[in-house]
């Protein structure tokens, strides 16, 4: 009998909690509107290429730089 009388407290005591709420609606208005934007055309080296190409050829440089290094290091056998 408590527990019963106890849900119906509460039953009644949160429908009258929502009940009470005041709802808001709110509308959001989206407007598109169109803008023109100069195009550039990218660099031939910079922009066609992405970042592992322009990292390999940084890394393919150095390399090459240590390989000349090395081979006059040990000279021309010629």
């Amino acid at each position: 009998m408590r527990i019963t009388n106890l849900f119906a407290i509460l039953a009644l005591g949160s429908s009258l909690l929502v009940s009470c709420r005041e709802t808001v609606t709110e509308r959001e208005v989206v407007r598109e509107k169109e803008v023109e934007v100069e195009q550039t055309e990218p660099l031939e080296d910079e922009d066609s290429e992405g970042i592992i190409e322009r990292t390999g050829k940084k890394i393919d440089q150095e390399v090459n730089k240590e390989i000349d290094e090395e081979i006059d290091k040990i000279g021309d056998d010629n």
